[in-house]
């Protein structure tokens, strides 16, 4: 099958049929899930670029090694304060813009 010819899914429905539509319990447990491994992976990829250590991490923000590892993992989602100083200590800022209109 060329290019052209692959089908088009729609990824709102596949994540409904599997995961049930937006505002159900199992859909709401599953962005809850989505959401924590998306911080997590952010944390990550900022940790390693600024090539700091877990430990090092936990030192500069007051927590632990074993708290940064949830948080990369995706088990736990730090609080927005506490995600705020974790990206800030990696000399990284946050930055959130008014959409235009």
């Amino acid at each position: 099958m060329s290019k052209k010819e692959q089908p088009i899914y729609d990824v709102s429905a596949e994540l409904a049929a599997e995961f049930g539509t937006p505002g159900t319990q199992e859909r709401d447990k599953f962005d809850e899930e989505a959401y924590a491994f998306y911080t997590g992976q952010l944390l990550l990829e900022a940790r390693k670029e600024a090539k700091v250590t877990q430990a090092e991490l936990a030192r500069r923000t007051n927590t632990t090694k074993s708290y940064i590892s949830r948080v990369e993992n995706g088990d736990i989602v730090p609080s927005v304060a506490k995600f705020w100083q974790m990206i800030s200590s990696l000399g990284m800022r946050i930055e959130i813009l008014k959409p235009i209109g």
